[in-house]
């Protein structure tokens, strides 16, 4: 898919830490996360740091949070303790973040095989390991021969907003209204069918959490 133009925004969320504050939090997140993973292998400190190539004062001073890693750093720390560079940051407030979209404020997106009339709007996705929902707007304005069958891994929920439609889920239909609800399995293929009264609009949330 082209992504044409963003305005969806990611506003703070109130109270959270300075630049500052951000900084200490996150020196204090990945020197707890660093001794955690070396005493987990029952090493020492000068063991670790031979395994990484750092002297023992440096990793000393990661453990103590006295200084900040570098990328290049944690890269040899995640090989070395063999984790991922994410986990170091488990923990970090910061990870719980809030995604705010204004009314229309969306990014569009193109499908390949969309028209003219069809706009999908992705409303935001959050950061790592958090982003196992994708969120979408839908909005249909014009009737179109036929719309391609979708399949992903996940569930997913559909939920009508305005105008009225048929809904192909495999060999089964639904006549979806304003205010219904449809979950089902992504695996199977699905999309709209006859879209019976327009303007059409309604909410589609992919759970992805199944994914590998």
């Amino acid at each position: 898919m082209d992504i044409e133009q963003s305005s969806a925004a990611v506003w703070p969320v109130p109270g959270e830490p300075s630049a500052g504050g951000l900084e200490e939090s996150l020196a204090a997140v990945i020197a707890e996360r660093v001794r955690e993973f070396r005493l987990r292998h029952g090493w020492t400190v000068g063991r670790l740091a031979e395994l990484c190539g750092l002297s023992k004062s440096m990793l000393s001073k990661i453990e103590n949070a006295q200084t900040s890693p570098s990328l290049a750093t944690l890269a040899r720390l995640s090989e070395a303790l063999a984790v991922p560079v994410t986990a170091f940051f488990r923990g970090l407030p910061e990870e719980q973040d809030v995604i705010f979209v204004k009314a229309g404020g969306g990014l569009d997106i193109q499908h390949r095989h969309s028209e003219h009339g069809q706009r999908y709007q992705t409303l935001g996705t959050m950061r790592a390991p958090h982003d196992s929902l994708e969120p979408m707007l839908v909005t249909l304005t014009e009737r179109a021969d036929a719309f391609p069958l979708y399949q992903h891994a996940g569930t997913e929920l559909i939920l009508m907003i305005s105008g009225k439609m048929e809904y192909c889920y495999g060999s089964s239909r639904f006549l979806l209204e304003a205010g219904d609800a449809l979950q089902f399995v992504g695996e199977v293929a699905h999309g709209p069918g006859e879209l019976v009264s327009l303007p059409i609009q309604f909410l589609a949330v992919k759970s992805l959490c199944s994914r590998g």
